[in-house]
């Protein structure tokens, strides 16, 4: 065993939920800028006031302040049910990243902060969290629960995934969805984390897995998580470069410049028909870059779950 290595790999992403929690602080102390003004550092008490509700617990102050009807909540109130599925296969390991920090993230490390930052808004405002990771194999799932043991489990498993080298791995995503449908049984909002990197001949397979989840009445978002400088913008010196697929380990040696048109034009129009088949079946479409922050991520949850409950 390489000590050295293994020292390494545990300081990567060392605490977890405490880079979670200063990437929800960030959000909560510029939450004023976003379209939730008014919630202010207690927003997970209050939830926006729907017509035909009871209006005594209508907070008047904050409705003095904003101008917005929210209702108070209170603890021993039933809460959402949020799945986080996290795509576990070889491609989300790109760029190969060392050290695993805030401005320094690949694709998996974006997504297992992002879903530690949820699940630390999710513990705030009590609801009941559950995670399935997959790769060539559903490789973990835990059902939804809102205890601090299982809080830590799941964190614990997000530390493991982050520490651990690029698997050597494909995926099929619609075999895990499927299986994924079939274990929740109760109305959830479900967060899908992938690249969607897969052949062409996928694609229908996966859209009616999506449709599997839809059907039992859940609410899914698909955040497409991408390095957009490489994998969308293409943005390689024009010297010879060798490209190889991690997942299948075919190469293509050629100058970045001589396809960078056509490779740009490609990934556009593939975005565009997820968004809009995403779209056709009511999923929300979510594309984000490792290099932008996690306020896309939260705000859309905190849209989701208004709309949820």
């Amino acid at each position: 065993m390489n000590v050295q290595s293994e020292l390494h790999k545990s300081l990567l992403f060392q605490n977890l939920e405490l880079l979670a929690n200063q990437v929800v602080e960030g959000f909560i102390s510029g939450i004023h800028k976003s379209p939730f003004h008014g919630f202010s550092a207690e927003f997970a008490e209050h939830k926006i006031y729907n017509n035909g509700e009871s209006t005594k617990h209508i907070d008047w102050k904050l409705f003095a302040k904003t101008d917005k009807l929210y209702t108070k909540r209170y603890e021993e109130e039933t809460n959402l049910r949020c799945h986080m599925v996290l795509d576990n296969s070889a491609s989300m390991f790109y760029p190969k990243v060392k050290n695993l920090a805030l401005d320094n993230l690949n694709k998996i490390g974006f997504s297992v902060l992002a879903i530690a930052a949820l699940m630390a808004i999710l513990k705030k405002q009590r609801d009941a969290v559950g995670l399935s990771v997959y790769s060539d194999q559903y490789e973990y799932y835990a059902s939804e629960k809102g205890s601090e043991r299982h809080h830590q489990m799941l964190l614990a498993k997000l530390n493991e995934i982050s520490a651990t080298s690029a698997p050597e791995n494909r995926t099929e995503t619609y075999t895990y969805l499927h299986l994924i449908a079939e274990k929740m049984k109760r109305r959830s909002l479900i967060f899908l984390f992938t690249d969607m990197f897969q052949s062409e001949t996928e694609d229908e397979k996966l859209f009616d897995a999506l449709r599997h989840l839809k059907y039992n009445k859940h609410e899914v978002v698909l955040f497409h998580v991408l390095d957009a400088e490489h994998e969308v913008d293409f943005n390689f010196d024009n010297t010879p470069k060798r490209f190889i697929d991690v997942e299948t380990g075919e190469k293509i040696d050629l100058y970045a410049d001589t396809v960078k048109e056509g490779y740009q034009r490609s990934v556009n129009l593939y975005k565009e028909d997820l968004k809009l088949k995403c779209a056709q079946y009511k999923i929300k479409y979510i594309p984000v870059d490792v290099r932008e922050d996690f306020s896309k991520i939260l705000n859309t949850y905190m849209t989701e779950r208004q709309k949820f409950l």
